[in-house]
């Protein structure tokens, strides 16, 4: 399996603080937002790689990072440049993912993640869950704030986990099951990336495609036991940095 970490965007309504630097390498208590990312994706099993994705304007700090990284004893981490320099060129998340598919030949199984988006759901649980089901497999946490819920996609889930219904930002939200940027795929699922597109889908948010997909073909949520943090303006950046400051 490789993971990879969608890190090419702008973060623009972050500035100042992400105006020369990426979101995922900002502080947060004793470490990096991307560290605890990091920390949880190198519990899975039978991981083989890590594929940072990013743009060229933050590539050689990325690099920066993984180069002070030990990586002993753990999957290697590759940073690749898309090859964009601002917000107006940008590939979107899923014309990153298809592009390091094909950059890199990938054909095994697939762990997705947003580069800047913090949790505490335990990833290896989700993962026995995706191998269980061996079918596409996304993150959804229960949500209780209902403005919260209407930034979100919000899921209706059966009993056994498989997706009935998909929304982006609903105005009402019909049930507290947020769906946030995690997902595993199994390696058949990669040439449905190109069908996506082709059929004029839009190549940005990494959650259209799954929304597309559940459609198609059975889709799983893992209902996790935690939260996940899309650390999104300068004060909900101060206000994790306080929450996180002794940890």
């Amino acid at each position: 399996m490789i993971a990879i970490l969608l890190a090419a965007g702008y973060a623009t309504r972050l500035y100042p603080l992400t105006k020369d630097k990426p979101k995922s390498l900002l502080p947060l208590g004793k470490q990096l937002i991307i560290d605890y990312i990091m920390d949880e994706i190198d519990k899975l099993p039978d991981l083989n790689r890590v594929i940072l994705i990013t743009n060229s304007r933050f590539a050689g700090q990325f690099e920066d990072w993984a180069s002070s990284c030990d990586r002993s004893g753990k999957a290697p981490v590759t940073v690749l440049d898309d090859g964009t320099t601002n917000n107006d060129n940008r590939l979107g998340a899923i014309g990153d993912i298809i592009y390091t598919i094909k950059h890199e030949n990938i054909d095994e199984d697939l762990a997705i993640f947003a580069g800047d988006n913090i949790f505490t759901y335990s990833l290896t649980d989700m993962y026995a869950f995706f191998k269980e089901k061996n079918a596409p497999t996304l993150i959804a946490i229960n949500v209780p704030d209902v403005e919260q819920r209407k930034k979100l996609a919000i899921a209706e889930i059966a009993e056994d986990g498989r997706i009935l219904d998909m929304v982006e930002k609903p105005s009402e939200p019909k049930t507290e099951w947020g769906i946030y940027a995690a997902y595993f795929y199994g390696k058949d699922i990669i040439p449905l990336f190109d069908r996506y597109i082709a059929e004029g889908n839009p190549p940005d948010a990494p959650g259209n495609f799954p929304s597309w997909l559940y459609k198609i073909m059975p889709v799983y949520a893992y209902r996790g036991d935690g939260e996940c943090i899309d650390i999104g303006t300068p004060e909900n950046y101060a206000q994790t940095c306080e929450e996180y400051k002794d940890r």
